[in-house]
């Protein structure tokens, strides 16, 4: 059976799922193919995402691609952007209504693998801490999206590109000014080739 396949067809969450706030069953969100130019390591699919099955299919997912000026037709075309979340499963919320942070059991499971699949892409984004640990270990996500110029153009540390983070953006203009500017002559060149 293809690694997507396996994937979509994971359960292992079930129970855990089951005893959040939203009481939901895993459904997979696999976004990815062998030897796309780019990679978007995330975290986990949000509520829409999970309801849609598409990632990203949020106001999130609108700013994102805007940073990375492609379409929506480039962003969800797999042969040209592979998105490889720590979880691939909506984790759900708590009781407060916050998102639960990704399984660790899901990137323990799949995660080797499915990079290994992907291959080896132009330009990699790590969104978020979760992926930017597993990537470069323990760190504070300013400091590295501040010093994107020692990984760049093959990988971008990036805020995560929800609305929670607009007062962040706001704080830190250089992030548009500079940062942006690279990502998306890398993201363009990566697409070219």
């Amino acid at each position: 059976m293809p690694l997507p396949d396996e994937i979509r067809g994971c359960r292992i969450c079930a129970d855990r799922f089951a005893a959040t706030a939203t009481s939901h069953a895993p459904a997979p969100v696999v976004w990815f193919s062998r030897n796309a130019p780019i990679m978007v390591a995330s975290q986990a699919p949000g509520m829409r995402a999970h309801l849609s099955g598409r990632p990203f299919d949020d106001p999130s997912g609108a700013r994102l691609r805007q940073w990375m000026a492609i379409d929506d037709n480039t962003f969800w075309d797999t042969s040209r952007v592979a998105i490889v979340p720590m979880g691939f499963c909506f984790p759900g919320y708590d009781a407060a209504g916050g998102d639960i942070p990704p399984p660790k059991i899901c990137a323990a499971t799949w995660r080797a693998a499915a990079l290994a699949h992907v291959g080896r892409p132009r330009v990699t984004l790590l969104v978020g801490a979760y992926a930017q640990q597993w990537h470069l270990g323990k760190g504070r996500v300013t400091d590295r999206v501040r010093e994107w110029r020692d990984l760049a153009p093959s990988v971008f540390c990036l805020p995560h590109p929800s609305w929670r983070n607009t007062a962040w953006l706001k704080k830190h203009p250089w992030f548009e000014a500079e940062t942006l500017p690279a990502l998306r002559t890398a993201i363009r060149e990566a697409l070219a080739a």
